[in-house]
């Protein structure tokens, strides 16, 4: 029988090799990791991409400053980001580099489809170029004499080089995206794509000559192309472009910083445009993170290393706080004081006390077996209230974590972890003297946790996990989101295990 899940297919970008990994690739890959999980909850065929970027000049500045052969360079870092990924739980199923020989043919492929188009044609640049960046820019582009984006100097340059008629797509690009007014999000970036594309386009270099650190044009080898037109084609590359199609192009999802908006939203769709191929369903930029309201530089020596914080404050907890502290798509400010405020009083406070204690009084009442519960005993404030919360939380979470809205969709978690705290409160369950009232006081302590573990297994694997095996269940849930947000659906007679606390607080 032929599988008819729906494909998903979600994507960060290739992340440069020239540093160690930071926070904002932490943010974009725990991110992407988060839909991805949740796309396999409710049952779909989850292709999850991330990798790294391994060309172009500042590649080969990089390694020479280090004074080795750039593969042996490039080699030396890409582990970093493996092993960070690793750490972070995340759950991607292929890793791209791009010096990989299914990589070099994708993007020679697909610079042979454009040149056969007449869209790639020989000619002489004379401008502007931002090496850390890799970015063309016209000198009224600069901003004081200096990169507009990262604010260092620019270079200038005159060399043969190959164009792209990106001019050429600049009204079927804003046709595209005003029939699909999703494909770029938030709405501030589409607006600010919009923008720029209707100031007109120029043609696009997209070889160079002063370097060797990159795939050869084909049949000019004295080019190498531009690293942004090999890049970007990791997409491809990892569906099995072009020998085949593996069912997941077009992708449904690219996550990237807003910084790289520019070459996802206007450079690669061109490219597909010109090639003939499908564009992706959504482009979605998110913020920058600043360091106690300060940017991150290595000169002010503030850039968070995520495995530090992941060792020093765990791996869940490092998550919960990157989608929870601020809405995805603004700017956020990383402070160890909202981290460890989070912990203590959302993870440690709210959710590890709320287990905690209805575990042990199941143990303690119930010799540790989820009893039986009598709805005929249900308060409709209490009992009622809780039910009605629960039967409300899949349309609303889904409603968010669907539009990458993981702050709201936590928030909306929260609410009910909190409802939940202050219906044992109310309950009282130590005090209750009838025991069918006691009964459906534990057993729905125990229900809502079991629930809960699925909200909360997209963004804290490990975290679900153990709630489960705290509850006595199995831990496989791929598919089961619609069966297991269902309120009733844990059988009583289950034997809960006490537990050590989730979160200890961070003095």
């Amino acid at each position: 029988m032929p599988d008819t899940k729906k494909n998903f297919y979600v994507t960060t970008p290739i992340y440069y090799v020239n540093d160690v990994p930071h926070i904002g690739h932490a943010y974009t890959t725990v991110a992407a990791d988060t839909i991805a999980r949740y796309k396999r909850l409710k049952g779909c065929n989850v292709f999850f991409l991330t990798g790294t970027d391994e060309h172009g000049q500042k590649m080969e500045k990089a390694a020479a400053t280090a004074g080795v052969p750039t593969i042996d360079f490039v080699d030396s870092v890409v582990p970093r980001y493996k092993e960070l990924w690793a750490k972070l739980n995340i759950s991607n199923d292929d890793f791209i580099r791009t010096t990989q020989e299914r990589h070099k043919n994708a993007v020679t492929r697909l610079w042979e489809t454009v040149q056969a188009k007449g869209d790639i044609f020989l000619g002489e640049y004379e401008d502007w170029y931002c090496v850390p960046c890799e970015n063309f820019l016209t000198e009224t582009q600069l901003k004081d004499g200096k990169c507009p984006d990262c604010g260092r100097p620019v270079e200038k340059l005159k060399e043969q080089s190959y164009f792209f008629r990106l001019s050429k797509y600049g009204e079927p690009l804003l046709k595209h995206i005003e029939a699909n007014p999703d494909f770029i999000e938030p709405q501030g970036k589409r607006n600010e794509i919009v923008s720029f594309l209707k100031e007109g386009l120029r043609d696009l270099s997209v070889s160079r000559t002063t370097f060797s650190w990159g795939i050869p044009v084909p049949g000019d080898p004295k080019h190498v192309m531009y690293v942004w037109f090999d890049a970007l084609t990791n997409y491809l590359t990892a569906t099995g472009y072009p020998e085949g199609n593996n069912g997941f192009w077009p992708a449904d999802i690219h996550i990237i910083g807003k910084d790289i908006l520019r070459f996802h939203a206007i450079y690669w769709p061109a490219f597909l445009m010109s090639a003939g191929l499908p564009l992706p369903k959504k482009v979605f930029a998110h913020g920058w993170w600043t360091v106690d309201g300060q940017k991150m530089s290595k000169s002010k020596g503030n850039v968070v290393d995520p495995n530090q914080v992941a060792d020093t404050y765990g791996v869940d907890q490092f998550r919960y706080f990157l989608l929870r502290e601020v809405p995805f798509g603004v700017d956020g400010d990383f402070s160890l004081t909202s981290l460890v405020g989070r912990i203590n009083s959302e993870l440690a406070n709210d959710y590890g006390n709320l287990l905690s204690r209805s575990v042990s009084m199941i143990d303690k009442y119930r010799e540790g077996i989820v009893p039986v519960p009598d709805e005929s005993k249900d308060r409709e404030e209490l009992e009622g209230r809780v039910k009605f919360l629960f039967g409300e939380l899949p349309e609303l979470y889904s409603s968010r974590i669907e539009g990458l809205n993981f702050y709201d969709a936590l928030s909306k978690v929260w609410a009910v972890i909190r409802e939940l705290n202050a219906y044992v409160d109310k309950s009282a369950p130590w005090k209750e003297k009838d025991e069918a009232t006691l009964s459906n006081v534990l057993y729905n302590l125990a229900e809502g946790l079991r629930i809960l573990s699925i909200y909360i297994s997209p963004v804290m694997p490990q975290t679900a996990e153990k709630t489960r095996q705290t509850l006595g269940l199995d831990g496989n849930i791929e598919g089961a989101f619609d069966e297991e947000t269902r309120w009733g659906g844990l059988k009583p007679g289950v034997k809960v295990l006490k537990t050590t606390p989730l979160f200890p607080r961070i003095q």
